[in-house]
């Protein structure tokens, strides 16, 4: 038997995509979504809200999202969570690239709201081994 989602962190510095991928990943239910808009409030807000799993935006000003990455890597209780980075950069070397600094999976900008649901579970079930 495998863990439940239930609490998904989305990160990105576009409030507008923020809204529509909550709107999209409360389609899945019985998931709690909080959304921020930089690494550095995802890092705060990690400490209270725990999610088990984070969707990351690549390219934001500050903090982006691989330096976000490996923050939370060296965080003991983040470690092993799962983080996928959601971008339009989704060429093959890309991904080779976000993978190898740990990303579980990479979701490409423009994303389909109406799939978004089914994609990240799908991600969370391959990351489990289903």
């Amino acid at each position: 038997m495998s863990a439940a989602l239930e609490r998904i962190l989305y990160v990105d510095d576009e409030s507008d995509i923020q809204e529509i991928v909550a709107m999209a990943l409360e389609l899945i239910g019985g998931v709690e979504i909080k959304t921020c808009g930089s690494g550095r409030e995802a890092l705060a807000l990690v400490e209270t809200f725990v999610p088990d799993i984070i969707l990351l935006d690549v390219m934001m000003p500050e903090m982006d999202g691989p330096t976000t990455l490996e923050a939370l890597k060296r965080h003991p209780r983040f470690a092993r969570t799962p983080v996928v980075f959601v971008t339009a950069k989704a060429h093959a070397r890309e991904i080779e690239r976000f993978r190898e600094l740990g990303a579980a999976d990479v979701i490409p900008k423009p994303l389909d709201p109406m799939k978004l649901g089914e994609v990240v579970k799908g991600i969370w079930a391959k990351f489990h081994g289903e």
